[in-house]
Parts: C-alpha cells; structure tokens; sequence
C-alpha cells in the first residue's frame, strides 16, 4: 500500500511538469489557427515583454530592477494598444490610455537613472 501511495504521488508531482510539456509537433506559444487578431497581438506583446525581462543579472539590485521593469512595463504599454486596437469597453479603453501615459513617464523615468548611474 505504501508503495502505491509513493507512486501516486510521485505521479501527481511528475503531472504538472507533463502538462506543461509541447505537444508533439506543435511548438510552445505557436498560435492556434483562426486565433483572434486581438490574441496574436496580446500573445506577441508577452512574448516581447519576456524576452526584454530574461536579463543577465549584475547583483545591483537597483541596476537590476530597472532593468527589468523596462521591458515589463513596455509590455504593458504594447497590451494596452492591443486593446485600444481592438477592445470595445469604454472604461478599458480609457484604463488603457492611463496605463499607456503613466508606463511611458515610468520608462522615462528609468531610463533616465540607468544613464546616470551607468558603468
């Protein structure tokens, strides 16, 4: 019995590194056909947006915040485009504009201490 209960839950442990595995023939992140425009630009803003923040780290905790936190908040400028490109709700738009605005002036913001306290 203790057997069977070992290997239940080393099944359970195994399962979700199984699910998050490619099908066969089908790459990660490869989108499916007919997918909404919508998707394909929210898909390729993350896609962006994770390549920007997959950064070689330096130990400074500040250098390296910074430089993580450009890309993601560029990823969130890129979704809140997709959806005044797309979306239809008023308030979503309007949230989008205000995210678009304040990410911007964030950005800025970096960029303007990573040149100051540059190597």
């Amino acid at each position: 019995m203790l057997r069977w209960g070992l290997l239940g839950v080393s099944l359970l442990l195994a399962a979700p590194s199984a699910l998050a595995q490619p099908m066969q023939g089908m790459p990660m992140g490869s989108p499916p056909a007919g997918e909404a425009a919508s998707t394909k630009g929210y898909r390729d803003a993350m896609t962006k947006m994770d390549q920007g923040m997959a950064i070689t780290y330096s130990g400074d905790a500040d250098k390296d915040f910074v430089a993580g936190m450009i890309a993601h908040h560029q990823g969130a400028i890129d979704m809140a485009q997709v959806e005044l490109q797309y979306g239809k709700d008023p308030q979503l738009r309007k949230l989008a504009r205000g995210i678009i605005a304040a990410q911007r002036k964030e950005i800025a913001f970096m960029q303007s201490w990573q040149a100051k306290h540059a190597k």
